[in-house]
């Protein structure tokens, strides 16, 4: 997800950064653990597969049909489901069947808030594969500010024609559908979406078009495991075209969609997509998701990651909205959203943290990927000199962890102080050629998987040997910045970190011969012989 920012750079650097501090503090945490945690009625069954078949009235702005979720009982017996449908949508009915589609007994349901209680008729034991299918209807909620208030976006073009999305991240997936709205739940084997509209506009969705066309019963097909926020539409008056990016794992068919209106502007703006993928290839690994493509569709919101469908609505301008949010000019060197968003294919999609409280793993190494895109296309220096401006978005208002199981994402500092991290973590290697190898293993490790924080924390402090606990725990769980103090003693100079955790340490400076030296909490002598100590500018400390 983009970084909340509803201004643009103004002349005065300090009101910008004002602004963008307001902005990054403005959302109160949720406290949500029905929807926040595996509870009672989720923890027994694995869904394996979304079959969505939706009808959209664009005129009522509403939307009714089915949702048949394939799932697997991983413990039994099943006696009681939860199923996630937010108001004001409303369910008619649940059926379920086995495996082949024979229907079982029909099950009863009470409605909790935003959510379904379906008990069944019969319970369901351990191991075995079922199909429920939920039937509902109702107009959706619309996202007031998206893609940070979630929900339907109901907009018009030049031509006076529906332009139509949803982006629901943080609010769910259940804004628009029933499911088990809970981030550590992928479909395993991907969805299906089939959307039709009241005006026959086209339809684009997530994953390959396998039958049908875009205006015609488009069917869409997604092979990947999927987060439930991921899934999603744009109808509009589209154009689209095609190409190919001869990528490490094959041939990635590249599918770019734009309104009719915009074509020319889109086409200019998104040929970057093949430098772009050959940059996070290299250094990253391989696009996660070469059965499904690459997709970049021009929507009604700024933008968002949805998986092989990535939204796009930076209004073909460099920067974020023509803005650099480093403050150092590299920034408007290219397309905030193209690079972000896609980025996220990587983390955040491939890579999903199973609690929103460490979402961090999304935006922090996400946002440090921009930086490796400048690394690609202007070298490291600058790429250092955008990472750090970067640094003065940090707001340190509350713990970039949130709380757990409530669906609390913790400070909008997960961003760019999560990027920093990443960065000290790279700094932290002796050589770099090691860290690109340890990163590209740390990726390959995770990919396609949904992991804790601690999973990331404990890859790392094996990797590099290190005991980084007190690294994380600094960064991530309080809001302190380690601050170098020095002194004299004795006509000797000392040096220690202040502000930090029991047992914080960093590799602060270099000495004369290029070494790294490790500063801790305790004073430690610089003496005659080091006094060409040079502190390095990767760690963020005061």
């Amino acid at each position: 997800m983009p970084i909340p920012f509803q201004s643009y750079l103004s002349a005065m650097r300090m009101t910008f950064l004002l602004l963008w501090s307001l902005f990054l503090s403005c959302a109160a945490p949720a406290q949500d653990s029905l929807r926040g945690t595996n509870g009672p009625f989720r923890k027994g069954w694995d869904v394996l597969h979304y079959d969505l078949n939706l009808r959209l009235d664009l005129n009522q702005k509403s939307i009714s049909g089915t949702n048949t979720i394939l799932f697997r009982t991983l413990q039994g017996p099943i006696t009681e489901m939860q199923i996630d449908l937010q108001n004001p949508l409303t369910a008619q009915g649940f059926m379920l069947l086995d495996i082949s589609g024979n229907p079982l007994p029909t099950p009863a349901f009470r409605r909790s808030g935003n959510q379904y209680f379906v008990s069944l008729a019969q319970p369901l034991p351990a191991g075995q594969t079922y199909q429920l299918v939920c039937t509902y209807s109702g107009i959706p909620h619309e996202a007031k500010n998206p893609p940070w208030d979630g929900g339907f976006v109901w907009r018009k073009d030049k031509n006076d024609k529906p332009w139509v999305a949803v982006a629901v991240q943080g609010d769910g997936a259940s804004t628009w559908f029933p499911c088990k709205d809970f981030q550590a739940d992928e479909p395993d084997s991907g969805a299906t979406i089939r959307i039709r509209n009241s005006e026959n506009l086209p339809v684009v969705s997530n994953g390959k078009l396998v039958s049908g066309t875009l205006t015609d019963n488009p069917v869409w097909q997604v092979k990947s495991a999927i987060n439930p926020y991921n899934i999603t539409f744009y109808i509009g008056d589209y154009r689209g075209w095609k190409d190919t990016f001869n990528g490490v794992s094959g041939k990635l068919p590249l599918s770019f969609y734009a309104l009719r209106e915009d074509e020319a502007k889109a086409r200019k703006q998104f040929a970057v997509v093949p430098q772009m993928l050959r940059c996070y290839e290299e250094k990253v690994g391989p696009y996660p998701f070469y059965p499904d493509g690459y997709k970049l569709v021009e929507a009604p919101y700024l933008g968002m990651e949805h998986q092989s469908a990535v939204a796009y609505g930076n209004r073909f301008k460099m920067g974020y909205l023509g803005a650099d949010r480093s403050g150092t000019g590299i920034g408007k060197t290219f397309d905030y959203i193209i690079i972000h968003e896609s980025g996220h294919e990587w983390f955040g999609n491939s890579i999903t943290a199973a609690d929103v409280a460490d979402n961090w793993i999304h935006e922090g190494f996400t946002t440090w990927l921009e930086s490796v895109f400048v690394e690609c296309i202007s070298g490291k220096k600058d790429a250092l000199e955008y990472l750090h401006g970067e640094r003065k978005n940090i707001a340190n208002d509350r713990p970039i962890i949130g709380q757990y199981g409530v669906l609390d994402e913790g400070s909008g500092d997960r961003y760019d102080k999560g990027a920093t991290l990443v960065g000290m973590l790279r700094a932290m290697h002796p050589d770099d050629r090691i860290f690109w190898q340890n990163f590209r293993k740390f990726y390959a490790r995770f990919a396609h998987s949904t992991v804790t924080s601690a999973q990331v924390e404990t890859w790392w402090s094996e990797a590099l040997n290190r005991n980084l606990q007190p690294f994380f725990d600094q960064y991530l769980r309080t809001t302190d910045i380690p601050k170098l103090e020095s002194r004299k003693v004795g006509g000797e100079k000392e040096v220690r970190l202040a502000n930090v955790v029991k047992g914080f340490s960093l590799p602060l400076f270099y000495d004369e011969t290029g070494n790294p030296v490790e500063i801790s909490g305790e004073w430690m002598r610089v003496g005659k012989g080091k006094r060409s100590l040079r502190q390095r500018p990767e760690f963020l400390v005061q």
